[in-house]
């Protein structure tokens, strides 16, 4: 019986039985001749087929994996992303000394001889037989091409990558039919041209292009002598000769390229032997891979575009469907980000947050009438390390950012009076707004009433805030009162209803809870993107469009490219022309007069929003726009566990942080410099006539001065909600209902609610 070689390999006698039975295979497939299924050969074996005859005719290509480029919505590149970075070329865009090496080191008989090379077999069965192992291969560039083909249709199935490089004699003989199938279809310079594209190189570079970006920072056309000598080289074993990590390995497997080519006829003596005495001349590129290298800061912006195309039922019916089109790549994806309103947004957010800050801070801006994303940044950068996240605080958490959203304080309010307004109460409604109230007894839900039976109360910024105020008075102060008394009046469905059409939906898909907080002072965890999609529908005048970040996507297959359809902005009527007219009228004042003064874009250019701070000052929120564009700005703790008092942001001391004085300039600054060279438009105006004076209130009153209006007696029963809106104060309203931890602390905002 023949004994093992020391090191637990074949002896030189079973080696030479192992060749000579792959020659007799070859041989026997050649001569198109069925194989037993037992024999001296053991093709009985797992692994094994019955017959040659019987193995499918067609080899299935996949196409290969590529990179995925995403552009900016002028063209711009933000970021490539790929699960094999390679990029297919021509045989044309590849050097001739690159074709020449490779066909010399791996199959210098390639023009010659047909899918199998019987005399490249005796070859290496003789050479291998006299030393005693396995120093020489006899597998053809089309053979090696078949191989690869499997592996790539394995992708990253550890499972199915070891199925597709198993050692086997069955496993040789689809190789082996799969080839002559190859070489009859493709013709020799195909074949090439596939097995150049296909092969890896090392470095996580596949195929010649990305391996001479990767090496050399130059087009595969470009590669000399020496740097494809070089490439061919590596191939056999991207490990052992990674000229990055073993420099000396590297040029001597070089070398013996360059020595083969001169060998086979391919250069000189004199011109290998001068390209033998050169160094490596490696100009290495660092991989550049995913969103964490995007441009503009926009890594965020990036990361929610793969979210969309992976969530998305337009890009196949099943997220496995969807996952295998992402990563095969060869996607060119044009969004709707607006590099200059990205720019914008990245500079205002540095000068006014540092990365190392207790807080961060997140806006979104987008286009109204369209749904278009135009600009996602945030203050902390898309990354892993100190000070970096890969959270999305400006989305939900479906599309990568947080798993609750952030309370919204006050900015809210602009959805009540919404709703009042479509209601058909009057812009001048004027309710009692005391400085501080319970919550109402009961108040009108959807399906059932909500029953304030845990004494909770609520209250305004300060104690100089005590109505009766009318709406347009009370949406500039910010009074929590006001809102709590309109929601009684109207109900909460009403609120639900507009909320529904704006696509106000919690950070975690949920809808919003019919809580009076909720429904009125912005307890509930909210997106910038959220708001600023719902605040849009304002400026357009009661349109509310779904967000949207592509454009279109061509997708790149071998040599063909065709468009994918992409999903498009579904635009809907929220609000009547007039309610939307109304609610900007609203809050002008916000800006003009009120809690958003710091805001305010100037003279020229007509804008409106509102401010929001939440409980104990965890969360400090800006949400405006213009006719043209609306944004969000929000600033807390990701873990809600800051409360922004005494506290330095962006190197400025802030006693008390309110939504006016922190997001209000950020958004400022950050749309100031989006809309510059941009047109001005104005907001349809409307007139809101100015509340009675205190004297003509009385006019009318019988003795017990109540009026005849209908809106009192009950209206003032308030109550106190947790604090969620611009000052609220108090525990939570509804013991059935659970907030996410941190979000309801104890007494709310106290002072500092309205901002």
């Amino acid at each position: 019986m023949p004994k093992k070689r020391s090191g637990g390999g074949l002896s030189s006698t079973q080696q030479a039985a192992k060749f000579l039975g792959v020659s007799v295979l070859a041989g026997a497939v050649m001569a198109g001749i069925a194989l037993p299924a037992v024999g001296a050969l053991g093709l009985a074996a797992k692994g094994s087929v019955e017959s040659f005859d019987e193995l499918p005719a067609a080899l299935k290509t996949p196409p290969l994996s590529q990179r995925t480029t995403i552009l900016d919505a002028d063209g711009g590149l933000i970021a490539t992303v790929y699960s094999r970075d390679r990029t297919v070329v021509d045989l044309k865009d590849i050097s001739p000394y690159m074709q020449k090496a490779i066909v010399a080191i791996e199959d210098s008989r390639f023009y010659e001889h047909g899918a199998v090379d019987l005399k490249g077999v005796l070859r290496a069965l003789n050479k291998n037989a006299r030393s005693g192992e396995v120093s020489e291969g006899a597998s053809t560039l089309t053979q090696q091409y078949v191989k690869n083909v499997f592996v790539e249709e394995a992708g990253d199935d550890p499972t199915k990558v070891a199925q597709a490089t198993q050692q086997t004699i069955g496993r040789k003989i689809q190789e082996l039919k799969y080839a002559i199938q190859v070489e009859e279809e493709l013709g020799k310079k195909k074949i090439l041209e596939n097995y150049l594209n296909i092969t890896f190189f090392g470095q996580q570079a596949y195929g010649v292009e990305a391996a001479s970006q990767r090496y050399f920072s130059k087009p595969a056309k470009d590669l000399n002598l020496q740097e494809a000598a070089l490439l061919a080289g590596i191939v056999q074993s991207p490990s052992r000769y990674d000229p990055v990590n073993d420099e000396a390995e590297a040029k001597k497997r070089r070398n013996i390229v360059l020595k083969r080519m001169a060998e086979v006829g391919d250069v000189s003596p004199e011109d290998a032997a001068e390209a033998m005495r050169s160094p490596l001349g490696l100009k290495v590129s660092e991989p550049k891979n995913g969103c964490i290298t995007a441009a503009k800061g926009a890594g965020f912006f990036c990361k929610y575009v793969e979210k969309v195309f992976l969530n998305d039922p337009v890009f196949g019916k099943t997220r496995e469907e969807r996952a295998k089109v992402w990563n095969q790549g060869g996607l060119t994806i044009r969004t709707t980000l607006d590099p200059q309103a990205q720019k914008s947004v990245q500079e205002s957010l540095k000068d006014h947050v540092y990365e190392s800050d207790k807080v961060a801070a997140a806006s979104t801006l987008v286009e109204p009438g369209t749904g278009k994303i135009v600009a996602m940044g945030q203050s902390k950068p898309y990354g892993y390390g100190k000070n970096q996240t890969e959270i999305n605080f400006s989305v939900d958490s479906a599309w990568g950012g947080s798993n609750f959203g952030f309370p919204t304080g006050s900015t809210f309010k602009p959805f009540v009076a919404a709703a009042a307004l479509e209601e058909g109460r009057p812009p001048t409604q004027e309710y009692s707004s005391p400085y501080e109230m319970p919550y109402p007894d009961t108040v009108r839900g959807c399906e059932k009433p909500w029953v304030n039976d845990g004494g909770y109360k609520l209250e305004n910024e300060d104690e100089s805030e005590v109505g009766p105020y009318a709406l347009r008075d009370a949406m500039a102060k910010s009074v929590n009162t006001y809102f709590v008394q309109m929601i009684e009046d109207i109900g909460m469905c009403p609120v639900v209803t507009m909320t529904d059409k704006l696509g106000v939906v919690q950070g975690n898909g949920d809808k919003i809870p019919e809580v009076p907080s909720s429904m009125t002072l912005g307890s509930t965890g909210l997106s910038p993107l959220t708001m600023a999609s719902a605040y849009a529908a304002f400026a357009s005048r009661g349109m509310y469009c779904t967000p949207v970040a592509i454009e279109s996507i061509t997708q790149k297959t071998g040599d063909q490219s065709k468009s994918l359809p992409v999903p498009k902005s579904t635009c809907s009527r929220a609000m009547s022309e007039k309610t939307a007219d109304t609610v900007n009228e609203l809050l002008r004042g916000v800006i003009d007069s009120g809690t958003g003064q710091q805001a305010g874009l100037g003279d020229g250019r007509a804008n409106a929003g509102k401010t929001g701070t939440t409980d104990e000052r965890r969360n400090a929120w800006f949400v405006g726009y213009t006719p043209n564009m609306s944004g969000a700005v929000w600033v807390g703790s990701a873990s809600q566990k800051v409360k922004m008092r005494d506290i330095s942001i962006g190197g400025q001391y802030h006693e008390l942080v309110f939504g006016g004085a922190v997001p209000g300039p950020i958004w400022r600054d950050a749309m100031n410099g989006a809309l510059e060279g941009k047109e001005a438009p104005e907001f349809n105006r409307v007139h809101i006539p100015k509340p009675k004076k205190p004297e003509d209130r009385d006019k009318g009153r019988g003795d017990d001065g109540k009026g005849d209006d209908g809106f009192i007696g009950g209206l003032i029963n308030g109550g106190n909600g947790n604090g969620g809106g611009d000052g609220g104060n108090g525990g939570q309203p509804d013991p059935g209902f659970t907030f996410p931890e941190g979000f309801i602390q104890g007494p709310g905002n106290g002072p500092g609610g309205r901002d």
